[in-house]
């Protein structure tokens, strides 16, 4: 082999390498550059954001069971009829409005046909018979349930869990008009306390890397044991959201 065909051999070697050479810093470049990302991006804080209202219920269902007996079916519907005018007039004395109460349902017993053996207790038929308040005035039936007592007084037999026992129910329907604020202001409690974890730990806070609006709650405002949220006129709106922030270096 001439020196001249060593020479060219051996600046091809050279030359391969130096490109190995600069391949493996690149290489070890980028993968430094790679882990770094990766580091990065696990950098993260968690944090809750709470929003509350407090709201006043908007409609109010309040059933009123009542009944009558009598060993005669004639004057136990009688009976329950006028039971019915009773409660009818006094809805009315109290400002709910005809229009506001429904006849749901009548139950008709014949405990004779229902009994075993010669002995029958109590009178014959008992008729059951539920009228049902519904209002918007959430307000105005809670003052009449608590006049109920006067119903008793007139000889009106109330029973049952939606009677003299159950009182009214009061329901929120409006939960749709606070979401947008509410939502907002819970996001906005969220970055705050993201803000104040990166502060104390000396980074620069990054924009939202995951975001869970979380599920809105009605609850009793007064929370004891065996209020539940139906039986309270006032009531309280909750949500909290939970925002993963991504930190700098």
């Amino acid at each position: 082999m001439s020196n001249e065909e060593r020479n060219q051999r051996g600046s091809v070697l050279h030359g391969a390498a130096v490109l190995l050479a600069i391949g493996i810093a690149l290489g070890g470049w980028l993968a430094g550059r790679g882990f770094v990302a990766s580091r990065t991006a696990d950098r993260f804080v968690t944090v809750k954001g709470v929003a509350e209202r407090d709201v006043r219920a908007d409609l109010a269902l309040w059933p009123l069971r009542y009944m009558a007996t009598d060993d005669d079916l004639i004057q136990a519907q009688s009976r329950v009829e006028a039971s019915r005018e009773k409660i009818l007039g006094f809805l009315e004395g109290e400002g709910i409005a005809a229009e506001s109460v429904e006849l749901q349902r009548m139950e008709v017993e014949d405990r004779v046909a229902r009994s075993y053996g010669d002995r029958v207790p109590g009178s014959r038929y008992t008729i059951t018979q539920t009228l049902m308040v519904r209002s918007d005035d959430p307000e105005l039936v809670h003052a009449a349930s608590q006049k109920v007592g006067e119903l008793v007084n007139a000889g009106v037999v109330l029973t049952g869990s939606g009677g003299w026992s159950g009182g009214p129910t009061y329901l929120f329907t409006r939960l749709n008009e606070f979401k947008p604020v509410m939502i907002a202001e819970a996001t906005a409690n969220a970055r705050e306390a993201a803000q104040k974890f990166a502060d104390d730990a000396g980074t620069d806070l990054g924009g939202i890397r995951r975001a869970n609006q979380g599920v809105f709650q009605i609850l009793a405002r007064d929370r004891a044991p065996g209020i539940s949220v139906e039986g309270q006129l006032h009531k309280t709106l909750r949500v909290v959201s939970t925002v993963e922030y991504q930190l700098g270096d």
